[in-house]
Formats: C-alpha cells, sequence, structure tokens
C-alpha cells in the first residue's frame, strides 16, 4: 500500500491484519516530490517481500483550484499533471517487472468524467483525466497479448473531500461513498474480468 500519510496507513495495515488477511507492505510516498528511485525502491519491496504483483490500482489525485483556463497558475498545473499523471506514469513503468510475474495482473486507473468530456472551469485537473484515459488505453494496446489488463474506472459523484472541495454547496448525504463503488474496483482486480482490457468503465449507474 502506498500513500502520503503514515498514520492512514499504518490505520488500513491494521484493520487488514485483524481481518486474518496476510501482512501487507506499507510504503509511505509524497507523489509531488517522488523520484525514480522511490518508485524503484517500491519495486523493490514488492518483488522481496511478495515475489509478484497481482494488481496495481493507480488512485491518487489532487484537484487544484477550478477556473478558467486563462488562469490557472503553471505552479499548480505543474503539481497536478505531476500527481495525476506523471507519477502514476512512472509507478506502473516501475512495477512492471513485478506484474509480469503474475498470471493474471491487472492494472487499473481512476478517472474523471471530465476525462472523457471537456467542462468549462476544470482546467488542469480535466486535462490531467483526459491523459489518464490515453495513458490507459495505450498501455491496454501494448500488453493485449499478454498475462497484464489494463482499465479504468470512472467513480462519479462520490462522498470525498475532493468532491465537497469541488461543490461545497452539494448533499453529501445524497451522494454514494466509496464502499458503494467497491464492487466495480474489485471486479476488475479478479479474475472475473480477465478478458477485459482497454475499457474506461463507469462505477455508477447514470441517471
Amino acid at each position: 500500500m502506498l500513500g502520503k500519510t503514515t498514520n492512514k496507513l499504518e490505520c488500513v495495515y491494521d484493520e487488514i491484519v485483524n481481518a486474518g488477511y496476510p501482512k501487507p507492505a506499507i510504503v509511505p510516498m509524497d507523489l509531488k516530490g517522488a523520484t525514480k528511485q522511490n518508485y524503484r525502491d517500491l519495486a523493490a519491496t514488492i518483488e522481496y517481500q511478495f515475489g509478484r504483483l497481482d494488481g496495481l490500482l493507480n488512485n491518487a489525485s489532487i484537484l487544484g483550484s477550478l477556473g478558467p483556463l486563462e488562469h490557472f497558475c503553471s505552479s499548480t498545473f505543474e503539481n497536478i499533471m505531476k500527481v495525476n499523471v506523471t507519477a502514476q506514469a512512472m509507478i506502473t513503468k516501475a512495477l512492471f517487472p513485478v506484474l509480469r510475474k503474475s498470471d493474471n495482473a491487472s492494472i487499473v486507473f481512476t478517472s474523471s468524467g471530465v476525462g472523457r468530456k471537456g467542462r468549462e472551469f476544470w482546467g488542469p485537473y480535466a486535462i490531467s483525466k483526459f491523459a489518464v484515459e490515453g495513458m490507459m488505453q495505450t498501455w491496454a494496446c501494448e500488453v493485449g497479448k499478454t498475462s497484464i489488463r489494463v482499465n479504468c474506472i470512472n467513480p462519479g459523484a462520490t462522498r470525498t473531500s475532493m468532491r465537497a472541495a469541488a461543490y461545497p454547496g452539494e448533499d453529501r448525504d445524497a451522494l454514494a461513498t466509496p464502499e458503494d463503488l467497491m464492487p466495480t474496483y474489485l471486479y476488475l482486480m479478479s479474475d472475473d474480468s480477465s478478458e477485459v482490457n482497454g475499457e474506461s468503465l463507469d462505477a455508477q449507474v447514470k441517471k
């Protein structure tokens, strides 16, 4: 498990162990400042502890501020692209050798509806999600005849802090929770989706 906050990683670690599952590896990492060596170390940790990697979920994302593209801040743009695109590309690249050791590996990227159809004022975030969709499609084409598959999930409107920042006046209780979306993520991570490659799925039925 990779995350920016050690305390949160440790809490999830405890939940997994207390539920009787094998001990996971936890790797604290801030993707804004991550280096190639950090990614190589991550791959080495996984290979040493588990020997292979059966699934990779690229889920990290930052929103930045919403507003016209004409007025976006260059540093904000760079940070969004680094976390939402560059870091995910570098992690996927670094972990490819351990993914290849699996008989049925799945890579999942978390996308967004604004990464499929542009929307005013979503600026760098929307651009980054278009890039994620394109990255997924490119990876999927390249691994089509291997034991690895690559897909995207659009979570839709979900009760998260990012959603609250984008829609501060919205009724949070009316939104799906992250737990509600798990069936779609688990499907793409499981052997049930072994023939699914290069697809962008919606985690929620569109109304």
